[in-house]
């Protein structure tokens, strides 16, 4: 495989098991490759609410453990800002998997806790704030036809709006189709 050439920001679209994840981690692993001094931190924003999200992500961290053994996995559900703020150095590539959890956790969070009252503002300045690159992955959920329940529209419309924010101030973005990249924005 030929060596990816990692952008200062990358956002990945796509649908579920388009290849999203798979690009994140060459990308990854395409930077670790560089350098001996650098370093990779996957932010992982899924929550284990059933047993069968508990094995997904259990299998997620061993094949991720496999196909790149020198990044460090943070699990930070909620305060992805301050995480990405955390491991932000020029010497980190921080990929961020998923936009989509993490907006369906502030926007629709566990009984009893309250929704954030609006998490888009401060995405596209932490990209610019942001030390060393970054590699966001989200869902393309915008393409099928209108859902039905007031909801789930609101959410899809808050999801396009986190991604056309994130992709503006990107300086890639890339739309994965059955593993295949296609360059949106930016050099591939």
């Amino acid at each position: 495989m030929a060596e990816l050439r990692v952008a200062r920001s990358e956002l990945i679209l796509g649908g579920q098991k388009s290849g999203k994840t798979a690009r994140a981690e060459s990308l990854a692993a395409s930077w670790l490759a560089q350098s001996q001094g650098h370093r990779a931190v996957y932010i992982a924003t899924a929550q284990a609410w059933d047993e069968e999200m508990r094995e997904r992500i259990a299998r997620h961290q061993r094949q991720r453990a496999e196909r790149v053994p020198r990044m460090e996995t943070v699990e930070e559900p909620l305060e992805l800002v301050r995480a990405i703020g955390e491991h932000s150095r020029a010497d980190t590539l921080i990929v961020v998997d998923c936009l989509t959890l993490w907006l369906t956790a502030l926007l629709m969070p566990a009984a009893g806790a309250s929704p954030h009252p609006n998490p888009l503002p401060t995405i596209a300045d932490t990209l610019r704030a942001c030390a060393g690159p970054i590699v966001l992955i989200s869902n393309e959920i915008g393409s099928g036809v209108i859902p039905l329940g007031q909801d789930t529209r609101a959410f899809v419309d808050a999801l396009g709006g986190l991604n056309q924010q994130a992709a503006a101030a990107c300086e890639r973005v890339t739309l994965m189709s059955a593993g295949l990249p296609l360059t949106l924005k930016g050099a591939s």
